[in-house]
């Protein structure tokens, strides 16, 4: 695995270097690797030549200060995670790489990103959007991944993507979830037991009600604060509060996942 950290600019060089014929598979991340993550990883490398992922915590999409300063940050972990995957390339920005321009210039997007993460957390979509469009143009994949647990985002990142006519394949990648149904996340490892408890009783609970109205029931009589449950385009969105850490979650409603 080749590293990127203090001379990304030697990244243009590899990347000009590669074969116009070859393939080239990105994940970008924030880091804290999970199998979430591994399974983007793993879907790279089966359609690709190369893969390469960015860890990059990234400040403009967080709305409240104290989750980027409590976000998760395992690097060590993670580069041996990488190895282990036999990734080609793992890239590390700087933030003033980044953001060179001190944030100046943003992307912005006036529908689809207005309701459900985009109320709620304003300000997020643009920082995703915004430091996304500077990862393809940096990184330049013939393919990107991206999983449907975020699901908003990955709309929102194929919208863009076909907007501004970039040649890049944004692809699905199903939710990866853990044994009792809860889909893996960075912000799961912030919890305690008991609020991990609760986080499985969320997404128990979300999975096997039929209703939108009885998941908002059993969910406040789980004590479990909810910002929102919403349904669009076929399919159910939440997302809640546990112990002040936020978790989201999706599915089709053709297709729920798990079993009364």
């Amino acid at each position: 695995m080749e590293i990127f950290q203090h001379h990304l600019t030697d990244w243009q060089t590899i990347r000009r270097g590669l074969p116009s014929s070859s393939s080239l598979g990105f994940i970008p991340t924030m880091g804290n690797l999970h199998k979430g993550h591994l399974s983007l990883i793993t879907q790279s490398q089966r359609d690709n030549d190369k893969t390469a992922v960015t860890l990059f915590v990234n400040p403009t999409q967080f709305n409240h200060p104290d989750d980027f300063t409590y976000y998760p940050r395992t690097l060590d972990e993670d580069l041996a995670q990488l190895e282990r995957a036999n990734i080609d390339y793992c890239l590390i920005p700087h933030q003033k790489f980044i953001y060179s321009d001190d944030y100046h210039y943003q992307i912005h997007e006036n529908k689809q990103s207005l309701f459900m993460e985009g109320e709620h957390r304003p300000g997020h979509f643009t920082g995703v959007l915004t430091v996304v469009m500077k990862l393809l143009n940096w990184v330049r994949p013939t393919r990107a991944y991206f999983g449907e647990k975020d699901y908003q985002q990955l709309s929102l990142i194929q919208g863009m993507v076909k907007a501004f006519l970039l040649d890049i394949d944004i692809q699905s990648c199903p939710t990866i979830r853990e044994p009792s149904g809860l889909a893996y996340s960075s912000r799961n490892s912030r919890l305690s037991p008991k609020g991990r408890k609760q986080a499985e009783a969320f997404a128990h609970i979300f999975h096997t009600t039929s209703s939108r109205e009885d998941t908002i029931r059993l969910l406040t009589q789980a004590d479990i604060q909810i910002d929102y449950i919403e349904e669009h385009h076929d399919r159910r969105f939440a997302a809640v509060l546990i112990e002040n850490i936020r978790l989201i979650d999706n599915y089709a409603l053709d297709k729920n996942i798990l079993k009364k």
